[in-house]
């Protein structure tokens, strides 16, 4: 047996418990489970003690493991950051870079702003997880995470990319059926489109609420996607909340339109939020200073827009 640890058999511990699980955390490595099992006995056999406890409900630390895990981690936090900051002496960025965001702007924008990013730093390998869930970036050890809200996360550091308008649309068709003009007068001669991320009462809280008009509006349709939302808002399902970003391209040819232009709604700030570190490696404010300049004073889809959403 080696009298030396191994590095990878504390990456793969780590990441096992992370994951809280040997399957998981061998998705994550990239390794068979044979393997990952294999870094976890000798991990164990060159400490001498057990460091997870094994049940059929799953795993979970030792005392030894715990108080292992907490050292490793932050060991581990100094290396790759003293690995870090000799390799970013060179103009080239490399290593890897984990980022997470939501799945419509991922789609819609952020794959388009990164990718020429991506390009000039040939030796940087990037990993994208799209998911309209707020993920827990330290326990799924993302190195950064764009979030679209009011609330990026008191627990992290965040750094403010931008503002997302907020528009009331819907179709043309709907419009001429309906007499929009009177929508203050009479909230519930509607048909809304419902967001299932955000409660109707968040969503048109800007509508005014009168001692008689406290039932709360209902949604003929609901999506916890926004791109389904703005097309059953193509499709005259009914009105609709929606960020800037989702619905420009159909305010622009015409499918939708601006249901309420006297109503200005507040935006939706753009963070990008990373681990409350000691140290920010070079990549990761690289990749935050190009989507700041992307997206600070005129994000891409508010161009080309007409007058009144600029």
């Amino acid at each position: 047996m080696s009298s030396t640890f191994n590095l990878h058999d504390i990456a793969t511990f780590l990441a096992i418990v992370d994951c809280g699980s040997l399957t998981q955390a061998a998705e994550r490595l990239g390794l068979s489970k044979s393997i990952v099992s294999k870094r976890l006995k000798r991990l164990e056999e060159m400490l001498g003690v057990a460091l997870l406890h094994r049940s059929t409900r799953g795993i979970s630390t030792t005392v030894h493991g715990q108080a292992f895990h907490t050292r490793a981690s932050a060991i581990l936090q100094e290396l790759e950051a003293a690995a870090e900051e000799i390799t970013e002496r060179n103009e080239n960025l490399c290593g890897s870079i984990r980022i997470a965001a939501p799945v419509t702007f991922g789609t819609m924008y952020l794959g388009k702003l990164l990718f020429p990013f991506i390009a000039k730093h040939p030796r940087l390998d990037v990993a994208i997880h799209l998911d309209d869930k707020v993920e827990d970036i330290i326990q799924e050890r993302y190195d950064l995470a764009i979030r679209i809200s009011a609330d990026p996360g008191l627990s992290l550091k965040a750094r403010k990319l931008g503002d997302c308008k907020r528009v009331v649309v819907c179709s043309p068709e709907y419009a001429a059926k309906r007499d929009i003009s009177r929508l203050f007068d009479d909230l519930f001669a509607h048909e809304y489109i419902g967001y299932s991320n955000i409660a109707n009462s968040q969503l048109w809280g800007f509508l005014p609420q009168g001692e008689q008009n406290r039932v709360q509006i209902h949604s003929r349709f609901t999506a916890n996607n926004g791109e389904m939302s703005r097309d059953a808002a193509i499709a005259g399902l009914g009105l609709a909340v929606m960020p800037l970003f989702i619905v420009a391209e159909a305010l622009r040819t015409g499918q939708l339109i601006d249901a309420m232009p006297q109503m200005e709604l507040s935006p939706i700030p753009i963070y990008a939020v990373y681990p409350p570190t000691r140290y920010v490696s070079k990549k990761v404010r690289l990749v935050i200073d190009h989507l700041c300049q992307s997206l600070g004073s005129n994000p891409p889809w508010e161009q080309d827009l007409p007058s009144t959403f600029s």
